[in-house]
Formats: structure tokens, C-alpha cells, sequence
């Protein structure tokens, strides 16, 4: 199946981000270098031409404060979409990394806690994430700019490249990048 073109970008870092907690469901404010990621994906999308591009964010308040700061006045209206939101880890939300189960307190990247997702009491899994994010992408009708979150993104991404989900660590992350599909190919920005 093909989907249209996209950009991708995820939320600025959070305060909980620079804890190095765990989000899921929940939230908390971007802070300053949060901002300025946002800022710095702005930049990158006003050099890009977003004709025909719909804008849409997770309706988590880190994803909507990042969509104001990037899009507004680039894209004619922002809409929120559930299925953008994070994937939800149950028991585990609102813990640091070093707190998961495997995770030792040197090694907090992200990638290091992928695995874990699956294992995450009462959470959601990567295979309801993909099924999520696939229905999402079957249901775009044109181009889109999607704001949402580090392994929502990651999803998104290795549907639309066609991937399987075992090879989510071999995408990059980030956040203050903007991911652009298109093609068949996908590149950073920034």
C-alpha cells in the first residue's frame, strides 16, 4: 500500500524528557530547549513547500504546544488526531528509564528502552501501535505534516517505509528534526 507524502516531526523536549521519564498518556511542558527545538523545525518546514500539506498533532498538550510553535501561520488550521498520540505504557508511565525493568541508569537513549514496550504492564504494545498508526495513514486522503511523539513516529515511519516492526530501532529519533517521506525514501531535515 502507499501513502501520501508526509513530514513528520516529533515534540520538543519535555521536562519529563530531560528526567529521562517516561511518558506515554501522560504529559508535561516543553521546556526551553523543547522550545527551541519546535522553533528550529519552523525554520526547516518554511524552506519546504507545504502546498496541499493538512496539518495534523497528537492532542497531548507537548505535541499541540510543539504544533503551535512549528506550524502556525505555515499551514492554514491544526487538527488533533488520537491515533497520533504515544503509545501508552500502563504501569510504567511516569517512571524514569533506570526505574524499567533492564534498563541499567547508564544507558538512558531511547533505543535502549524500545524492547521493553511489549513488556510494559497494562500498556499498549507495539503491535496495537502498528495497527493504530496503519489505520491512521489508510485514512490520510492527501500530503500531511503529523506532529507526534518519539515511538508514535518511529511507527508511523516503518509503516509508511513498509517495515517491520522489529526494525524500529533502526530508525532515527530525535526530536528538533523533521522527517520527510516521500518517494519511498526518508530522510532528516535536521
Amino acid at each position: 500500500m502507499s501513502f501520501p507524502d508526509l513530514y513528520i516531526l516529533r515534540h520538543g523536549q519535555t521536562e519529563w524528557n530531560a528526567e529521562h521519564r517516561v511518558q506515554g498518556g501522560l504529559d508535561s511542558p516543553l521546556t526551553a530547549q523543547g522550545r527551541e527545538e519546535a522553533a528550529r523545525q519552523r525554520a526547516l518546514l518554511a524552506e519546504c513547500d507545504l502546498t496541499g500539506f493538512r496539518a495534523l498533532t497528537s492532542p497531548q498538550g507537548r505535541a499541540v504546544q510543539t504544533a503551535a510553535i512549528a506550524l502556525t501561520g505555515l499551514v492554514p488550521a491544526i487538527h488533533t488526531d488520537p491515533r497520533l498520540a504515544e503509545i501508552r505504557v500502563g504501569d510504567w508511565e511516569g517512571l524514569r528509564r533506570d526505574e524499567l525493568p533492564g534498563v541499567t541508569a547508564t544507558d538512558e537513549r531511547e533505543e535502549s528502552a524500545l524492547a521493553l514496550y511489549d513488556l510494559a504492564p497494562r500498556g499498549e504494545g507495539l503491535a496495537a501501535l502498528r495497527r493504530r498508526c496503519e489505520a491512521f495513514l489508510s485514512d490520510l486522503d492527501g500530503p500531511a505534516i503529523l506532529v507526534t511523539h518519539g515511538i508514535t513516529s518511529r511507527m508511523l515511519r516503518l509503516v509508511w517505509l513498509d517495515q517491520p516492526t522489529e526494525q524500529i530501532a533502526a530508525l532515527p529519533g530525535g526530536q528538533g528534526v523533521v522527517f520527510h517521506l516521500s518517494d519511498g525514501q526518508h530522510r532528516s531535515l535536521g
